[in-house]
């Protein structure tokens, strides 16, 4: 079997999380993804390297997750000659990704206006926070920045008072998942029109796009909304509640999983006419959680999710990592995989959530070590002699 991106080559210029996980994808996906480090490696390499629990012989859990399936090269793109040995890696690649600052590709001459004299074929994509244009571009951004500005940050928690950012940094994550879908994109329209272009994903962006529908109804009402909790404000019951070990959430969308829900969960107060819609119920939301919750609290979460799972509801244990990564679904999906390490060993990790009927391979070969590939590639693909790796490697042009 074959990965479906074998074709494609990508050089890697990121750091931290946004830019190294959409490359990370890319590269599970099989491109092939060539990190280029400074001589001191990438910023993010130092990152839990030091903690023992979280790491592996001086590598730690970001890079160890971030960098697989990826290749190493070291380069001192602030020199003349490492800027010249970088722009033959652009002649014989097909996407350069960064996550630098605003103006920085400019700075190193690695934009896409310089890099398309190289290679007019070639496509770039930036991550940045508030992408390339307009009034904020050049404002520094990390993932609670982005959150808090996209407005997600006001509508999480339970308190309006309190704004609570994602547990998940979807201002990053969201960033490098949208650099995925553009640079597919522009690798598409290419094989119609024959020329490279820039992609420019801003976070900013990617959080106010998935504000999505809830966006719309505050352009149609003006209200601004507040943050409900696990509540949902239309379907009830739709909510986390507690068990006897534990909570679930349970989500009650349609009439008929409500009355599902009356066989399950037996109380005669629920038995009245205008709890059958769901205007009735909503308008006892209250009413209707408050007895769920007490209900609910006499017995297992595993007692209740089984008897909700044969009447079809909607429910789930609100599972802690140990159990989530346990889970014989996500098992089953090969969600978990192996991490190793260049030393043998190994970890475990998430697997690629995108599957595919033919092209599914699912490889994952270690983090590199910093320039680890950096003599193979360039005398492979550079067809650079050994003698002039050897002369730039003592000008400190590679490493």
């Amino acid at each position: 079997m074959t990965k479906p991106l074998t074709d494609v080559r990508i050089l890697d210029l990121t750091h931290m999380l946004s830019g190294p996980y959409g490359a990370m994808l890319l590269a599970d996906l099989g491109a092939e993804t060539i990190k280029v480090e400074p001589l001191q490696g990438e910023g993010t390499r130092k990152l839990l390297a030091t903690d023992p629990k979280n790491s592996i012989d001086g590598m730690g859990a970001y890079f160890i997750t971030l960098n697989r399936n990826k290749k190493s090269v070291c380069i001192d793109l602030k020199s003349v000659e490492g800027q010249n040995v970088f722009y033959d890696l652009v002649k014989a690649s097909d996407v350069v990704i960064n996550n630098f600052g605003a103006g920085v590709p400019e700075r190193l001459k690695i934009d896409f206006d310089q890099l398309k004299k190289v290679n007019p074929k070639i496509i770039t994509c930036s991550v940045t926070g508030f992408g390339s244009s307009g009034p904020a571009h050049k404002r520094p951004a990390f993932d609670q920045v982005t959150q808090a500005t996209g407005g997600g940050m006001s509508i999480t928690g339970e308190d309006p008072e309190s704004s609570v950012r994602s547990g998940i940094p979807i201002g990053d994550l969201g960033g490098g998942m949208f650099a995925v879908m553009g640079i597919l994109a522009a690798l598409r329209e290419r094989d119609v029109s024959g020329e490279g272009q820039h992609v420019d994903i801003s976070m900013l962006d990617c959080q106010i796009s998935m504000l999505n529908y809830m966006a719309t109804m505050y352009f149609l009402s003006g209200d601004d909304p507040t943050p409900i909790g696990n509540n949902h404000f239309v379907h009830v019951p739709y909510n986390s509640y507690r068990t006897a070990d534990g909570f679930i959430v349970i989500a009650v969308i349609t009439d008929n999983f409500w009355q599902n829900l009356k066989q399950v969960v037996t109380y005669p107060g629920f038995d009245l006419e205008e709890y059958d819609t769901q205007p009735g119920r909503l308008a006892s939301k209250d009413y209707i959680d408050g007895k769920l919750n007490e209900i609910l609290a006499t017995q297992s979460s595993e007692y209740w999710l089984e008897r909700l799972v044969e009447k079809r509801i909607p429910c789930a244990p609100v599972n802690k990592f140990s159990q989530a990564l346990s889970d014989e679904q996500v098992i089953h999906r090969n969600m978990v995989v192996d991490l190793k390490h260049s030393n043998g060993k190994s970890t475990k990790g998430p697997g690629n959530p995108i599957k595919f009927s033919r092209t599914n391979e699912e490889s994952f070969s270690p983090a590199p070590v910093k320039g680890e590939n950096t003599d193979d590639i360039f005398s492979d693909l550079l067809n650079y002699s050994e003698s002039e790796i050897g002369d730039l490697r003592e000008k400190g042009v590679i490493g």
